[in-house]
């Protein structure tokens, strides 16, 4: 079993995010389970929600406690919740983040994180450029599909245009692909 925690604030997508993720893992055939934990409902609070993937079905129903990737949508929350708590030793962290492990406090924060199993990607500024909001929750799914190999970058299209029509699909879609194929020309050149 494939386990993900996405740490968020609410209105970014969190909860949308997981859902994409469990519906893109589903249309490969996986069985997946996506589900959230709100402290606060209100706009801007710590929200994390989870997905499992699994060849079979899937009965747990509990948090993820030893997550194999963990979603950071916001990189203040690093000041504040231990969204590395339980990271699997091979685990993966993607991470909204503008200048990456170059900045020194993003860099101490990640320390015990082995840096090829780092992602960072500008995902916010991706948003904004073709979804016109700061929502980095669809960049992050194309970053983990690059990242993980666990989907294809296709299927998270498809997810997308389940939850989304329309211009807000489109916009999502290139900025998944573009987190997508920004995290495959980071491998090339690592």
């Amino acid at each position: 079993m494939y386990q993900i925690r996405i740490h968020g604030r609410g209105g970014q997508g969190v909860v949308t995010g997981a859902e994409m993720l469990s519906i893109a893992s589903f249309l490969e055939g996986h069985h997946a389970q996506a589900f959230p934990s709100f402290g606060s409902e209100r706009t801007g609070a710590p929200v994390v929600a989870y997905c499992r993937i699994d060849e079979k079905e899937i009965r747990l129903r509990e948090p993820i406690m030893q997550p194999d990737t963990v979603i950071i949508q916001d990189p203040t929350l690093l000041a504040q919740v231990d969204v590395l708590g339980g990271l699997t030793g091979n685990g993966y962290v993607l991470i909204n983040a503008r200048h990456g492990l170059e900045s020194p406090a993003l860099a101490s924060a990640m320390a015990g994180v082995p840096a090829e199993r780092v992602v960072c990607v500008n995902a916010t500024d991706l948003a904004l450029e073709h979804v016109g909001r700061a929502v980095p929750n669809v960049p992050l799914l194309g970053a983990f599909a690059a990242a993980t190999g666990l989907i294809a970058l296709e299927s998270v299209c498809a997810a997308i245009r389940e939850k989304f029509s329309g211009k807000v699909a489109e916009g999502n879609i290139a900025a998944a692909s573009a987190a997508y194929h920004a995290v495959l020309g980071e491998r090339v050149h690592a």
